[in-house]
């Protein structure tokens, strides 16, 4: 048991510690996703989160000692957004017959989701640095931190709604769009990629890759577009009103 006890301080100290505990931990989440025919209520990233957060807390091991290795993953959610181009690519020819209602369509999901937000922390009298921080919770959370942090709001808090925003949509958008009665055909996962990408940014996007091609493919792009979007217009909305 002291052997053991002294194997784990100085592995739990070392940069590979993140890096090994968070690739072991999302394998065996997404096993048990595929096991369970992809329910969303099973999603990978949730309970990856819920297992590092628990296993981080129970040991004592630093957040930033776990990340000095986990930052290696980090690293690759940039190429990993750059890799959602091919999809898009390869469906360039609708694209350019869409692109007008698919802008609008952006535009306006995204004024509705950050507006809905607003209005609700507003309504609910919370404080104004939080309601700022709840704005941008529909764009991808280091987005959404630059954001917050033009518009007065905390840039922590800010990723913190980021990514329960994309849970919350990755775990119920099958029974919403199910209610909703949006179709399964080639349409209707367009329709349903693009709605997740843009209320879920890339957790709602990498949900919707995991169910169809074509809504991956729509989900990536809402998310681009928001991206872009939000980044320029929420800053100028704030400052304006």
């Amino acid at each position: 048991m002291p052997n053991f006890v002294e194997l784990w301080v100085y592995l739990s100290t070392t940069p590979l510690f993140g890096l090994t505990a968070t690739l072991v931990v999302y394998v065996f989440a997404q096993a048990l996703y595929a096991r369970l025919n992809q329910a969303p209520w099973a999603n990978p990233v949730l309970w990856s989160v819920v297992a590092l957060a628990t296993g981080l807390l129970l040991t004592g091991v630093p957040y930033p000692t776990y990340f000095s290795g986990a930052q290696f993953i980090h690293f690759l959610l940039g190429p990993a957004v750059v890799a959602l181009a091919w999809p898009l690519w390869q469906r360039r020819a609708e694209l350019q017959k869409r692109w007008g209602r698919l802008l609008v369509a952006a535009l306006l999901g995204g004024a509705a989701a950050s507006g809905s937000a607003v209005a609700l922390a507003l309504a609910v009298g919370l404080p104004m640095d939080v309601v700022l921080s709840m704005a941008p919770k529909s764009v991808t959370a280091p987005v959404a931190m630059g954001v917050a942090e033009k518009i007065g709001g905390i840039p922590a808090l800010a990723a913190v709604f980021a990514v329960l925003t994309g849970l919350v949509g990755a775990l119920s958008a099958k029974y919403l769009f199910a209610l909703m009665r949006v179709p399964t055909t080639v349409e209707g996962w367009t329709v349903r990629g693009f709605a997740l990408g843009t209320a879920a940014h890339g957790i709602g996007a990498a949900r919707a890759l995991q169910v169809n091609a074509d809504a991956g493919a729509y989900a990536g792009l809402a998310l681009g577009i928001q991206v872009v979007t939000a980044s320029l217009l929420l800053p100028l909305a704030f400052r304006l009103f």
